[in-house]
């Protein structure tokens, strides 16, 4: 029942034929470039988005929204645009009339929906370049350290530092040696029986 309800939300009926206006109904359709051109944001001209702002959100005031909000929905206009343009290339048998039916259902009940599948896909896209940032760093920080220890003046360094090391560590362990043999720490036997 609830399938049966999104699916009359995600379709429009025109001239006896369902059309469905959420584009990813169509990915069996379309081949990998055609997923990816829908799927990444940015495809489409800023020329072309700033000329279909108003054909899509007309009650909106582009000059109030901030940065954020403006850039969502410019992305939400581009896949606007795409679904339509797949709607296009599935169903050529559609006139202009029918066409502007199945725009006009989709700005009414796929604004939030797009705006949501934006938002994800910039967090999603801003994820991945976070982690390949990371994974960039790691290598370079990796990359100096290797360096750094084939030159051969770390080599001549390691001796000497080396050396105060192994210093360090037999006199800390004969001074331990010389304090665990002194009598101040040694107990008399009756003391350590247990009463």
């Amino acid at each position: 029942m609830q399938l049966q309800r999104r699916l009359q939300q995600d379709s429009i009926e025109v001239a006896g034929k369902s059309i469905f206006i959420n584009p990813f109904l169509y990915w069996r359709r379309f081949d990998s470039n055609t997923d990816r051109w829908l799927r990444e944001p940015g495809q489409l001209g800023e020329d072309q988005i700033t000329l279909n702002r108003t054909r899509f959100y007309p009650e909106l005031d582009w000059t109030f929204l901030d940065d954020d909000q403006r850039v969502i929905k410019d992305a939400a206009v581009e896949m606007f645009l795409k679904t339509l343009e797949l709607i296009g290339t599935f169903h050529p048998e559609l006139t202009a009339g029918q066409l502007l039916e199945v725009e006009r259902k989709m700005a009414v009940t796929k604004k939030r929906a797009f705006e949501r599948w934006v938002e994800k896909s910039f967090r999603r896209r801003d994820r991945v370049e976070m982690s390949e940032r990371r994974r960039f760093a790691r290598e370079r920080f990796w990359r100096r350290w290797k360096e750094w220890m084939a030159l051969e003046t770390t080599h001549q360094a390691f001796g000497p530092l080396i050396a105060l090391v192994l210093l360090a560590g037999v006199g800390g362990w004969s001074m331990g040696v010389s304090q665990v043999s002194s009598s101040t720490y040694l107990m008399p036997s009756e003391q350590t029986r247990v009463r």
